[in-house]
């Protein structure tokens, strides 16, 4: 039995209306909010967090692999899912491969790692799928679009979640949508030839395959999970299939936007955690063709629950965000710049020999006295032992804000810069940046998680590190 054995989400804590999008180029509102990453996150940091999700605050020891799946990676020549292994400090020992170029990327990543475990080359695949389209101002995708991520392990056994049954794919080389290597933005052709020659015409075809492989109709399956090219064709292109509206899997348009690659993973992370035993899953796919997943739901599916899953992050969506912040965020807008110099770029040695820190935010605990510390130490800060250290992780540790301070004068996309201290539970102190929150709401004692993210582009280097924010629960952060 191969299949899922994990799964989870992410979705970024700020919401843009589409009203307010409406209000600020003069075109038509459509209803609800998408989501939008922070200038702090990219595709990586947004897999990082869904695979976390996933993982439920345990490392990825386990992990033979780790495949990233993309249209939007921050590196045209880079291995991102390297980054994102060494994030979640997987050991270097995996496989890591990025799958890239389509909507389908997420698709063809589950399939390959369905692949690799039945081929007996891995035992434990981590899948994670994240994008954040970039979308012309005032143009019609601006407002579908949103940004997400959502993250699978797949592997064999008794712990599999929902096992594939069964598969089928179609390619199609049709000019639908597109981004040229010098387009800033995703370019569609004529919204009629895209949905009746591509989207509307190749899932059909891979639907008639399916069953002609299986059997299998729309009677068979107790949720579809159908890539939302645009919410009004993807429930004409279900209810034409002959699905029922109560089958049909909710694309998350009204509260998450469309997240491009993510969107049928995020979907799908949504309906495992409401399936139950016994319940067939259709996942259908589309980007340069289709694919066809069928996934039946196991009975360890109501034993496992995701840290916080699709629900969780929707609970803790903070609305309010203005268009013109939006803009600036995206780099759409020029903006005033800090008062003190840009940071220069990294040095690759230094990123080199501090991975571990950087990264997997790896400090050190005393093996003489126990106490942890970061950054890593030789002598022990607490009993002055010396080269008595061990490897200690502090990313899915608790903390609580000690002090914090706002820097109006650093150079910020989205000033001011917010500082702080925290106290991990166990042991440890550590200074970061603050994320996901105002200076207003800030007090000193208040809970605060590790979340990964970006600190700065230069020279087209990303450079990641971990920052900290609230710990927030249902209904806070609105």
């Amino acid at each position: 039995m191969i299949g899922i054995t994990a799964y989870g989400a992410y979705i970024p804590y700020h919401r843009l209306s589409r009203k307010a999008i409406a209000e600020a180029t003069g075109e038509t509102a459509l209803p609800g909010q998408r989501a939008v990453a922070g200038p702090d996150e990219d595709s990586v940091t947004m897999a990082v967090e869904a695979a976390r999700d996933a993982l439920g605050g345990q490392r990825g020891d386990g992990l033979d692999a780790v495949y990233l799946a993309t249209t939007t990676a921050p590196y045209r020549e880079k291995q991102a899912a390297a980054t994102v292994a060494a994030a979640l400090g997987v050991r270097p020992s995996v496989r890591a491969a990025a799958f890239s170029g389509s909507l389908q990327a997420g698709a063809s990543a589950l399939l390959a790692a369905v692949d690799a475990v039945r081929a007996g080359s891995a035992g434990s695949v981590l899948v994670a799928v994240a994008d954040l389209r970039p979308a012309a101002p005032q143009g019609p995708l601006e407002s579908i679009v949103g940004d997400g991520a959502a993250a699978f392990l797949v592997g064999s056994g008794p712990g599999v979640l929902a096992t594939l049954e069964a598969a089928h794919s179609v390619t199609a080389d049709l000019v639908g949508q597109w981004r040229g290597a010098q387009d800033p933005f995703v370019r569609s052709w004529e919204e009629r030839f895209v949905v009746s020659e591509g989207y509307g015409a190749l899932v059909r075809e891979v639907l008639i395959g399916l069953r002609e492989r299986t059997g299998l109709g729309p009677a068979d399956f107790a949720r579809v999970i159908l890539h939302p090219l645009h919410p009004r064709h993807h429930a004409a292109l279900a209810a034409g299939l002959g699905f029922r509206p109560e089958q049909v899997q909710d694309p998350l348009f009204a509260a998450v936007g469309l997240a491009g690659a993510a969107a049928a993973p995020l979907m799908l992370a949504a309906a495992l955690a409401q399936a139950r035993p016994g319940d067939r899953l259709l996942y259908v796919s589309y980007g340069d063709g289709a694919d066809a997943l069928v996934f039946r739901v196991t009975e360890a599916a109501s034993q496992f629950r995701p840290r916080r899953g699709v629900a969780g992050w929707l609970e803790v969506g903070r609305e309010g965000l203005t268009y013109m912040r939006y803009l600036r965020w995206r780099g759409l807008v020029p903006a005033e710049p800090g008062r003190r110099p840009a940071r220069p770029r990294p040095s690759a040695p230094a990123l080199w020999r501090r991975r571990a820190k950087n990264l997997a935010l790896t400090g050190s605990r005393c093996t003489a006295c126990g106490t942890p510390q970061f950054p890593p130490q030789r002598v022990c800060v607490h009993c002055q032992a010396v080269d008595h250290m061990e490897p200690y992780r502090f990313a899915d540790r608790p903390a609580r804000l000690v002090t914090f301070t706002a820097d109006h004068l650093a150079a910020a996309v989205d000033p001011p810069t917010l500082l702080g201290a925290i106290d991990f539970e166990g042991g440890g102190r550590m200074l970061v940046e603050l994320t996901d929150c105002m200076a207003n709401e800030l007090h000193v004692g208040m809970p605060v998680e590790m979340t990964f993210r970006r600190l700065y582009e230069a020279e087209g280097i990303q450079n990641y590190f971990w920052k900290a924010r609230p710990v927030r629960t249902a209904g806070e952060g609105e």
